[in-house]
């Protein structure tokens, strides 16, 4: 009988070493490596397992191989970690819709609607179209954004619509709903009839935020696994924010109380995650 885990939303299902053998190789891990990786795991693994040590075993091994590999294996959790330090989770999807070249971007906007004003947390435009986004962070892995909130935000983008159309506005009103976690299967399906879009970690498929992060490598500094968790909240509290960002600042790093040797293997795991290159 197959081992079964335990996700972080409590759902049990088979254990998949071919799911953990992707994840490893897609974090840059060589075949061989990965190969290995997995198999230890393997053994190790018991009925029930949550998937949090599974990702905790290989995290570590991974590190010891390369610690850049294990930063990109690390990435959802990274993002989670903005939660604690109280970086906004819209200031970071404002830094990816600019890397991704699209205009006119603005956080944290006061947009009148026809009846009443909304606040919204990131604004941008994708040529002809403008996209009102709703930004929900979760702390917790396992939490999904449910059926409630499309619902709301579906209500806020058709007032936000119809104050645009009454001043004549030229250009699409559009809505979006980002999430760092899942949606609920309810969530997409009202979504998907009612014309609002949705991005979260695994949706929409090839286009995930996952993915857009990786594709514009994009990482945020609490996935430099060369820091400990104070030195990340310092980095955040200059507005060090992302990965290239203590590339372009040293300065930043000796602010944070990091020097020295300590300062050289921050830049080159900073480098090497950063930088395009081929497997390892």
């Amino acid at each position: 009988m197959a081992i079964q885990v335990a996700k972080a939303d409590g759902v049990r299902e088979p254990f998949d070493p071919g799911k953990l053998r992707g994840s490893l190789s897609r974090a840059g891990a060589a075949p061989e490596a990965a190969e290995s990786i997995a198999k230890d795991i393997e053994g190790k693994l018991y009925d029930g397992i949550p998937t949090h040590e599974i990702y905790a075993a290989a995290f570590k091994e991974l590190r010891d191989h390369r610690r850049h590999a294990a930063a990109r294996y690390s990435l959802k959790r990274a993002v989670v970690e903005f939660g604690p330090s109280g970086f906004p989770f819209e200031q970071y999807l404002g830094k990816l819709f600019k890397a991704e070249g699209f205009l006119d971007i603005a956080v944290d906007q006061i947009i009148q609607g026809a009846c009443v004003e909304h606040e919204v947390d990131v604004v941008y435009r994708d040529g002809d179209k403008h996209f009102y986004t709703e930004a929900k962070f979760h702390n917790t892995l396992g939490f999904k954004t449910d059926l409630k909130t499309v619902l709301y935000v579906k209500a806020r983008i058709d007032d936000i619509r119809d104050a645009a159309n009454a001043k004549g506005a030229k250009g699409e009103t559009c809505g979006l709903v980002v999430t760092n976690t899942k949606f609920t299967s309810m969530a997409i399906a009202y979504a998907s009839c009612k014309g609002l879009e949705l991005l979260s970690w695994d949706y929409p498929e090839q286009h995930t935020l996952h993915e857009r992060i990786e594709q514009m490598k994009l990482y945020p500094v609490t996935a430099l696994t060369s820091l400990s968790q104070h030195e990340k909240t310092a980095l955040l509290s200059q507005k060090i924010v992302l990965c290239k960002d203590v590339l372009d600042d040293t300065r930043a790093l000796a602010a944070a109380g990091i020097q020295g040797a300590r300062a050289e293997k921050v830049l080159a795991e900073a480098g090497a995650l950063c930088i395009p290159e081929g497997k390892i």
